[in-house]
């Protein structure tokens, strides 16, 4: 099971800290991902980590301002963002899959999802 937090409301060039935590003992054994997905739009992928953590993949639209991160002992995986920016709104999944990936159906479990709100 996985349980995202950290959304909320922040003015554009503002920064949040996403945290999705799972439970179950095998975390460590995914990659895990970050979606996203605003109003009438697709979900579209963000962000990605190895299992391990040594391998990340951005979506060419976050590179630089977005940082993903894990914790294999506490079981969590984060997404740092800075410079917020209006079109950052959207609601955030957390998932796990076999491998890194921006491919959506690869993600096997999703979150429940975090509403982050950009005001300009």
């Amino acid at each position: 099971q996985l349980q995202a937090s950290g959304g909320g409301l922040v003015q554009a060039g503002g920064s949040l800290r996403l945290s999705c935590a799972a439970s179950g003992r095998t975390f460590s054994i995914y990659a895990m991902g970050w979606f996203r997905q605003a109003p009438g739009k697709e979900r579209e992928f963000v962000a990605s980590i190895s299992s391990g953590g040594g391998r990340t993949y951005y979506a060419e639209s976050v590179k630089g301002r977005f940082t993903i991160s894990r914790d294999n002992v506490k079981n969590t995986v984060d997404l740092q963002i800075l410079s917020l920016k209006s079109e950052d709104t959207a609601t955030y999944y957390c998932a796990a899959g076999p491998r890194v990936s921006n491919i959506r159906t690869q993600y096997a479990y999703w979150g429940q999802g975090t509403q982050v709100t950009v005001s300009s």
